[in-house]
């Protein structure tokens, strides 16, 4: 997932996609304003840009041209699609006002997503900071506290007028396993509901104990007032979330400091600075993430400890034993079967709340606005800008082709580049346009389909507990995978080769799962947009770079990337390039996901233009710049970017340099892998590219960076007529067929008597197909929130069902308020979708109950 506003995903970062190195996911952010001047009129542009092309003759996207500018206010965005300057607002909203316009225009629409969530992140360094400040977070049960401090109701209701839900813990409450582990969450739920005098004596407590004292209402530690800088974002309804929090810990004797900033003001203080520095304590966190996530075993890890992310923060984090092994084992997918992985998941979720690094708040229902005439197909968790397939279906209703203007909170946040660039939601919007990739996540499943792939098959060892839901890719079971000895596992850099297994291993080694994908006809064929011809060491340099950049050896060594390499380490068991006509690569792994697709996107080796990563490996070697922020911070060089500002000059030098001797990086490996010529060809298209465009982005996806304006807050993207895919190919992803609940029954019912309750499942008003549900259940709560009953309710016509709760089943209830919950999940969506019904039990006789009736 990704802090929305300051665009960070998760999903992503657990994907090994285009480059085979980990990467994090997207962000969203745009801008106000046409920066980059459009000749016309809105109405002469679009009459202009009306071809009269047939869509089905259409190759490659379906606009000419898409300008991305900065619009802070979210206030402004449906007057400015109304006018016709703006057609795309990337950022959800949540806003009740602007919904309820956008609601109402008739010029304007709007798609929903689910899958932001807010929270509040805790600065764990200390006990004290570099300046001797008292750091009451680096205190596992002050965070822990904080949940019973905040009210997330009065968060979901007030702050963001019922666009959102109440969220507790580390699992999105509109994905798959939040309802796999209802029972769980509820009881989790129900311990930490606002208590706000339990928190008030757990901080005291926990202050006394770090030696501070309270004195006229306020702390103090060393004859000093105990500080708290509340790092809030000005930006959306975070920063009333901001302000609740600062009031909250004012209440409990903190001196508060308020420091409110835009995206990239804040992530300069929180992800880019040292925790121990002491700029920071709170922060007001959001996710996106970037598609429906149906497993969210590593969230754990993400979020909790050390090998999330390379940053400081994260190398801060000191979960305690049992939770690091837990995370780490749910990270590696390292169980045997469904029931051990759900016991992981339940321990490892009330462990996370015990150390709280971070609080969640609530899950928000986002608005994503758009003109009445675009359409788009939208990610119903992280909508327009985490969708994948958003670069080949965003368009006009009426026509093909034409120029868009799609409005971000803020462009260029973080630099840009291939390896450990940028992780901001908006950014990586972008930039999803601009790289092809092997296969893409259905929008409303996150099941993967192919793009590049012709086909695959999936071997996983008898008994590992993985599913095949789509036909393009088999699924079959062994007693066991042996490796073959001549796959590659490791990284000799000395020698500048891989290492095979049969040198690893003389006595051989055994995968728990095998890939093997076969890529499209032609794949070794196409073009990047300079006009590079695709080679195999697109694919096999990034992989190099992996591994080097673990090597304490190598110039590119980088002891952020060692706690997320060390994962990728523990269930990596080696890769081979099997044939070449077509292109087919086996994979080996002990890591598992529950869907096969997702292990067939999780493991494919994509490309990165070897040409222009060698100048940044150029770059890093001679210190110049760095490719993460972690190693520029500690090198005190520039964060690289491809696309602007001071970087641009320093690549500048080495494309010379590079150019001069042709330079091929690890040569005697990449070497054989090229074609006659091909380093000269390849520089040599990358300095025209260069001079013509004036940047160093070179992609292969549907659209091409024309332009970069960093100062205006604009980029521009344009049609690569290279992209030879059909127009309408993604098209069919339109509506997400959401079910709907409605659940009936008595509101009081008698301990001796049956009770039942009547459950119609529909969508847009007609019944729900039976075979496109996959699981239907229900949950029986009692007055204190405790589990009493789960079962599955009984099917009847027209998809309608029935739960009969028996005189016996009742009496455990007792007289009172109980709560009977269904849960939903449906093969087409997903989300799963919930109701819930109130009824009072009472006793035998009851008049009250008999006059009701």
């Amino acid at each position: 997932m990704v802090d929305q506003s300051d665009g960070f995903t998760f999903d992503s970062w657990e994907r090994m996609a285009k480059s085979g190195l980990i990467v994090a996911g997207l962000v969203l952010a745009l801008v106000l304003g046409l920066a980059v001047p459009l000749p016309g009129t809105v109405e002469q542009r679009q009459a202009e840009a009306a071809p009269g092309e047939a869509l089905a003759d259409r190759r490659g996207s379906l606009l000419d041209q898409l300008v991305f500018t900065e619009e802070g206010d979210v206030g402004r965005i449906t007057a400015l699609i109304e006018t016709g300057s703006h057609h795309v607002y990337a950022q959800g909203v949540t806003s009740t006002p602007v919904f309820r316009r956008l609601r109402d225009s008739q010029r304007a629409g709007f798609e929903r997503a689910y899958g932001t969530s807010v929270e509040l992140t805790f600065n764990p360094a200390g006990p004290t900071f570099a300046n001797g400040d008292l750091n009451p977070f680096h205190v596992r049960e002050i965070r822990e506290a904080m949940n019973w401090l905040v009210n997330r109701r009065h968060v979901a209701e007030e702050i963001f007028g019922g666009l959102a839900t109440p969220r507790t813990l580390p699992l999105n409450t509109v994905f798959p396993d939040y309802a796999r582990l209802a029972d769980v969450a509820r009881a989790l739920e129900l311990r930490y509901q606002h208590a706000p005098a339990r928190a008030a004596a757990v901080i005291t407590e926990e202050m006394e104990r770090l030696g501070a004292s309270r004195e006229a209402g306020r702390w103090t530690y060393e004859g000093r007032p105990v500080r708290v800088s509340v790092l809030i974002r000005s930006e959306d309804e975070r920063r009333q979330v901001g302000d609740y929090a600062a009031n909250l810990l004012e209440d409990q004797g903190f001196l508060v400091e308020r420091q409110y900033r835009t995206a990239e003001e804040a992530s300069r203080i929180w992800i880019a600075g040292d925790p121990h520095a002491g700029r920071w304590h709170v922060y007001t966190g959001s996710w996106i993430s970037t598609l429906i996530q149906r497993d969210l075993s590593g969230n754990l890890s993400f979020y909790y400890t050390s090998r999330g992310r390379p940053e400081p923060l994260w190398q801060a984090y000191q979960p305690v034993e049992e939770l690091d092994e837990i995370a780490d084992r749910l990270q590696r997918r390292d169980y045997a079967t469904w029931d051990e992985r759900q016991d992981l998941m339940a321990r490892g979720i009330e462990l996370a709340l015990e150390d709280s690094a971070r609080i969640w708040l609530v899950d928000q229902i986002n608005v994503v606005p758009r003109a009445a005439d675009v359409e788009v197909a939208a990610d119903i968790a992280g909508g327009v800008a985490a969708s994948w397939l958003w670069p080949y279906t965003l368009r006009f209703r009426d026509r093909v082709g034409g120029s868009m203007v799609v409005a971000v909170p803020s462009l260029l946040t973080q630099p840009w580049n291939p390896v450990a660039g940028t992780n901001w939601a908006y950014d990586n919007m972008i930039i999803r346009a601009l790289n092809d990739t092997e296969a893409l996540p259905d929008p409303f499943t996150g099941l993967f389909h192919p793009q590049r792939l012709a086909q695959a098959a999936v071997t996983v060892e008898d008994g590992v507990p993985v599913v095949r839901s789509l036909d393009w890719l088999s699924l079959e079971t062994a007693p066991e995978i042996v490796v073959p000895n001549d796959a590659w596992i490791a990284w000799d850099n000395d020698a500048g080769r891989f290492r095979t297994v049969g040198e690893e291993y003389p006595e051989g080694i055994t995968a728990r799962t095998r890939s093997i994908v076969e890529y499209e006809p032609g794949y070794l064929e196409r073009r990047w947009h300079d006009g590079s011809q695709v080679s195999l060491a697109d694919i096999v340099l990034p992989w190099i770079v992996l591994f080097e950049r673990a090597d304490e050896g190598s110039r590119l060594f980088d002891p952020a990337h060692l706690p997320s390499f060390e994962v990728f380490q523990r269930h990596f068991r080696g890769w081979r390039i099997v044939d070449t006509d077509p292109l087919t690569i086996e994979i080996y792994s002990d890591q598992i996901f529950p869907d096969a697709e997702f292990i067939v996107a999780s493991r494919t080796p994509g490309t990165q233009p070897w040409h222009t990563m060698a100048l940044g490996i150029l770059a890093e070697r001679a210190g110049d710049l760095a490719f993460s922020s972690n190693k520029a911070d500690r090198q005190q060089v520039d964060w690289m970017s491809l696309v602007a500002g001071p970087s641009l000059p320093i690549l500048d030098d080495h494309l010379e340099a590079a150019r001069a001797q042709a330079f091929v990086p690890y040569e005697s490996l990449l070497g054989d892998l090229l074609r006659e010529g091909e380093a000269e060809a390849r520089y040599a298209a990358l300095a025209e590219w260069r001079a013509e465009r004036r940047h160093f982005w070179v992609g292969d996806g549907a659209y091409y960076l024309h332009s970069v304006h960093p100062v205006a807050g604009s980029v521009v993207l344009r049609r690569f007529e290279g992209f030879t895919d059909p127009a309408d190919k993604w098209l069919r992803f339109a509506v997400a067929e959401i079910p709907a609940l409605e659940l009936d029954g008595p509101m009081m019912v008698r301990l001796d008597e049956t009770a039942e309750f009547e459950l119609a499942v529909t969508f847009q008003g007609e019944p729900y197909p039976e075979e496109a549900l996959e699981e239907v259940t229900f949950l029986l709560f009692d007055g204190s929130g405790e589990l009493a009953l789960q079962g599955d309710p009984e099917p009847a016509a027209g998809s309608r069902w029935t739960i009969r709760l028996t005189p016996d089943e009742l009496e455990d209830l007792g007289t009172g308020a109980n709560s009977l919950e269904v849960v939903v999940t449906s093969r087409r969506v997903a989300m799963p979708v919930f109701a819930s019904h109130a009824f009072a039990t009472v006793p035998p006789g009851s008049p009250v109950l008999e006059a009701a009736r």
